[in-house]
């Protein structure tokens, strides 16, 4: 069964918030850490892993992504401090 996975990345002083969607969550994060991926992350250095959440609906992941980027950030900053308080980079966890 596929998995489908919405994540947030923070840049090392936790001040840009990058929201996206997925389904190789390991695969996705090693681009944006190796600036692969061209845009936002990029360009704000946007590269550590501190949320994510499983799907096993496509469907759900999307609806999930697109209500958490019109969340305020103090809600993000909350939501990511429930799974992660101390901001860790989550990337290794998931080997």
């Amino acid at each position: 069964m596929k998995s489908y996975y919405i994540y947030i990345l923070a840049n090392q002083r936790n001040t840009t918030l990058y929201i996206g969607m997925t389904s190789n969550l390991a695969k996705r994060v090693w681009e944006h850490k190796n600036k692969i991926v061209k845009g936002f992350t990029e360009k704000y250095n946007v590269t550590r892993l501190v949320y994510y959440e499983c799907y096993d609906d496509p469907e759900n992941a999307i609806l999930r992504e697109k209500r958490l980027k019109k969340w305020k950030r103090e809600w993000k900053i909350e939501l990511i401090k429930k799974m992660n308080p101390q901001w860790k980079d989550l990337y290794e966890d998931l080997f």
